[in-house]
């Protein structure tokens, strides 16, 4: 299976806006659209499509965010597969390939996100993966996860 994680440009940029999120995940995240704006307003926030087969099937956003004594947070802000694509193990396919993405991209020890206490589904499949609920919440009330990053585990 040929994937990639592409950065999106000109060329991709409404294949990725043409993915879509379940209806029972609209409460859950932003639409693509969405996110692209908050990356062209703030950019900390790299948004990227997910490929199978040259094919977009998923969304993902991340970034790094300073935090008040000068240390630093990778977040994998935005994550979802297309609601056509659902079901076949591409969302534990991609969440895997993007922490070891992070993990290469930045040499980071932690990953931090943010998810619904509601959105079960995900939390699962964060769990799978080593996320972890910190006790913190975000400015939108989600709660953060995070996962430890052993060097071992990705080189």
């Amino acid at each position: 299976m040929f994937t990639e994680i592409r950065d999106i440009t000109a060329l991709n940029k409404e294949e990725v806006l043409a993915l879509r999120i379940a209806d029972n995940q609209q409460d859950f995240i932003e639409s693509t659209q969405q996110c692209l704006a908050e990356a062209k307003a703030d950019k900390r926030f790299i948004p990227v499509g997910l490929y199978k087969e040259n094919n977009a099937v998923g969304f993902a956003m991340y970034g790094v965010f300073p935090e008040k004594d000068n240390s630093q947070r990778v977040w994998l802000d935005r994550y979802f597969i297309d609601e056509r694509y659902q079901h076949k193990g591409l969302g534990k396919y991609f969440i895997q390939q993007l922490i070891q993405y992070l993990v290469a991209k930045y040499s980071c020890q932690n990953i931090y996100l943010s998810v619904y206490d509601n959105n079960t589904v995900a939390i699962q499949l964060y769990k799978k993966f080593g996320f972890v609920f910190n006790g913190e919440l975000d400015t939108k009330g989600e709660k953060v996860m995070v996962k430890e990053v052993y060097a071992d585990d990705y080189h």
